[in-house]
């Protein structure tokens, strides 16, 4: 997961490199899974030289008056972070002053985590983030990011947790001249499939010509993430702040792809979704996704590729449409995903074209039956519906439907199951002009 052109150093020596900086001073704040990132720059050695205090509200009474309330009830959150941050850093600024720190440039760290329960019945995320100057008295940056915590076992979540924290500060102060090796030096040191980083976002003057755009596309490229989500604002958005118990309906285009999206026939598909899941319209959210696979298929693709695939996000974004980007290359994959978030309801808008490839047996191996079952549970355990485009068969000037789309013999009966049960269902009362041809 890193970057191996350049010298990853062991944690603890992160950890003691910045405590021997004399111009590093600053505050760790943590809420969850124990002090881990302060602990790695205890046990380097000379903390003093660092260390101007480290605290840990567990405590919701203590946490919310040093904080305030979360409206939402939510602690492990972006709101919850920005809180503690500002906090955090407003008293170093208050606190510390005079010729003893004149010289200093200080920073605030905070997270909010919640590892694997004793149940094992919760998600274990968290949020990161850290205030910090690049000049004594100069301007104060941001960086935030979110996480999900694979690991199976409690103490090796706490152990990457701590990673992540001196990945981040050493990050912020020694690589933030180059965006992408920050990145990637976030994972210094943690092994494959321990962490998920998927939401990033960076503000301050250190970043005024860094797009959070490119930045979260770039967490895709480099798989650290499968997917980000952008509003209509173009701002990236945590999934599961967008998606949580929201009836959800996803147009899935292709990057770079010959044809605008087909509005026409995707509304058609919304108000087919509302009416057959009785969803209300203040209930439901609207997405395009960008698949970003092909790009990520080429070995040739660079920075200019992700830029204009950025640009072809923030167009969509200028519809007045959330825009999720992703590398899924399958239904079922995205439907993963977007399982984490909770949703109430998804459907999928997709071209009958895909599902044709979908139920062809030739487009598989000798397991096809399989690996169509393992696609179909995926898919259709997640409270999700298809709705298919009809497409133009141009050789035989025919549309094509549900009802006449060619189907291998093998997954004939799975397919007439899920047609029957409406769980795939074709676009209705469409327009034939509206109908693209292939």
């Amino acid at each position: 997961m890193a970057n191996m052109g350049r010298e990853i150093l062991e944690t603890k020596r992160k950890a003691l490199n910045i405590n021997l900086d004399t111009a590093i001073y600053g505050t760790f704040a943590e809420i969850g899974a124990g002090q881990e990132v302060a602990r790695n720059f205890f046990t380097a050695g000379a903390a003093s030289g660092t260390v101007a205090k480290t605290m840990s509200a567990y405590d919701m009474s203590f946490s919310n008056a040093i904080y305030g309330i979360e409206e939402s009830g939510r602690y492990v959150s972006r709101s919850r972070l920005k809180k503690m941050l500002a906090h955090e850093y407003n008293l170093l600024a208050e606190r510390l002053y005079g010729e003893k720190h004149e010289d200093k440039t200080f920073f605030a760290f905070a997270d909010t985590v919640t590892t694997l329960n004793f149940s094992r019945t919760n998600e274990p995320h968290g949020w990161l983030g850290l205030r910090f100057q690049l000049a004594p008295g100069g301007e104060f940056n941001d960086i935030v990011f979110h996480v999900r915590l694979l690991d199976n076992d409690s103490s090796l979540q706490n152990n990457v947790l701590g990673i992540l924290g001196v990945n981040l500060v050493y990050g912020a102060f020694y690589y933030n001249h180059d965006i992408q090796v920050m990145i990637e030096s976030l994972v210094d040191n943690l092994s494959f499939g321990s962490v998920e980083i998927d939401m990033i976002s960076l503000r301050g003057p250190a970043f005024k010509d860094t797009s959070d755009r490119l930045v979260n596309l770039y967490l895709i490229a480099k798989g650290f993430s499968g997917a980000a989500i952008f509003d209509p604002q173009r701002s990236v958005m945590q999934a599961k702040d967008l998606l949580y118990k929201k009836d959800v309906m996803i147009l899935r285009t292709k990057y770079l792809q010959r044809s605008k999206p087909n509005f026409d026939l995707f509304n058609k598909a919304i108000d087919q979704f509302k009416r057959s899941q009785h969803v209300k319209d203040d209930n439901l959210v609207v997405v395009i996704e960008v698949l970003m696979s092909n790009l990520l298929d080429d070995d040739t693709s660079n920075d200019g590729d992700l830029e204009i695939f950025a640009k072809r996000a923030e167009e969509l974004c200028d519809t007045g449409n959330n825009v999720i980007v992703s590398n899924f290359k399958r239904n079922n994959k995205l439907a993963q995903y977007l399982a984490r978030c909770k949703p109430r309801n998804v459907g999928i808008s997709t071209n009958i074209s895909n599902l044709k490839n979908i139920f062809n047996a030739k487009n598989y191996s000798e397991t096809y039956t399989q690996e169509l079952l393992n696609y179909v549970s995926d898919l259709f355990s997640r409270n999700v519906k298809l709705y298919a485009y009809p497409y133009l068969n141009k050789k035989d000037n025919e549309v094509i439907t549900l009802r006449n789309m060619p189907v291998s013999k093998e997954a004939r009966p799975l397919f007439d199951f899920l047609v029957i049960n409406n769980y795939i269902q074709d676009i209705e009362d469409y327009d034939v002009k509206d109908v693209k041809g292939v």
